[in-house]
């Protein structure tokens, strides 16, 4: 019988690395690769040139970024690259492929912004001590649901990414398993539909599935009047909301207009659901951990990726 291999023939660890990453974030530019794979090179020539190995096997494939003058490359996995990985059964199958049109299109700058949030986290986690890799988020997992408010629709909700953190506390010898949904904006939709985003989160926080008639729930991990959301996550993850794509002074108007619209949205008066947002900018220059986040709910108090209010302090320990 065949067993998994390593990767393709004649492939060096890194290539390997850098071909898993592709599978699972589509399209990376070449800064980014480097600082997730290989940030303990100061150039970036070695991860270069295992990309252009990729390239000369038919794994992967470049792209121009569109903003940026055909400057800038950006990497994306063949069929043939995304084969080679599947064969390996080391990360969940996806059915999405990435094409030369999907990759020169107008959600270009959207992936790479998620990306970009995702490699924040990374790098934070390097500094504080914490442990998030290159794999630890995965882009639009779908969530099934069913809303009141509109009766009789099988209802989705994707993500951006669903990320998965370790927080360790040295000084409580304490390591915390963080999840959090994260919704990337560039400033490309209305507000209004922003809000209904937060809406869809919080009625799937308090859906339930109702068993077929004559029938009886069934299964180990669900139990009658249990949210569906407990089949996949102990507890139901925070939302983080990271704005970009625009000045500092029309991301702050953005967040308080969003602050407005939940507010007076009555599904979210009574919510669990624990939502923060912020910026790009600000995320990658103090990191998650810093009170950089503003609650979309409540007091407009900055607090942590905890989305617990912070002290009125300008900083506060990490931990």
């Amino acid at each position: 019988m065949p067993y998994p291999h390593t990767g393709p023939t004649g492939l060096g660890q890194i290539a390997q690395h850098a071909a898993q990453v592709l599978y699972q974030h589509r399209l990376v530019s070449t800064r980014q690769m480097h600082q997730l794979i290989t940030p303990h090179h100061t150039r970036t020539e070695y991860l270069r040139r295992q990309l252009h190995t990729l390239r000369g096997a038919g794994l992967a494939e470049t792209v121009g970024r569109r903003v940026s003058g055909q400057t800038e490359l950006l990497w994306w996995l063949t069929e043939k690259g995304a084969q080679s990985v599947e064969a390996v059964g080391l990360l969940p199958p996806r059915p999405y492929r990435m094409s030369p049109e999907a990759a020169l299109g107008p959600l270009q700058e959207h992936t790479l912004a998620a990306v970009e949030t995702g490699l924040a986290f990374v790098d934070h986690a390097r500094r504080l001590g914490h442990e998030c890799g290159p794999l630890d988020w995965s882009p639009e997992t779908a969530h099934y649901y069913r809303d009141e408010a509109r009766p009789g629709e099988d209802l989705s909700l994707i993500p951006d990414a669903v990320l998965n953190y370790v927080h360790t506390d040295s000084r409580a010898k304490q390591r915390t398993l963080l999840t959090f949904f994260l919704e990337v904006d560039r400033t490309q939709m209305t507000i209004a539909r922003l809000a209904q985003k937060l809406h869809a989160y919080a009625a799937y926080q308090t859906y339930i599935p109702q068993p077929p008639a004559g029938r009886r729930a069934t299964g180990a991990r669900r139990t009658p009047g249990t949210p569906a959301w407990r089949s996949r996550y102990p507890v139901f993850p925070r939302l983080l909301l990271v704005l970009t794509g625009a000045s500092a002074t029309r991301l702050a108007r953005r967040i308080a207009d969003l602050r407005s619209l939940a507010a007076s949205d009555p599904l979210l008066a009574t919510t669990a659901l624990r939502a923060g947002v912020t910026t790009l900018d600000q995320l990658r220059e103090d990191g998650p951990f810093q009170p950089v986040f503003t609650p979309i709910l409540g007091p407009a108090e900055p607090t942590d990726a905890w989305l617990r209010p912070a002290p009125s302090t300008a900083h506060r320990p990490a931990a």
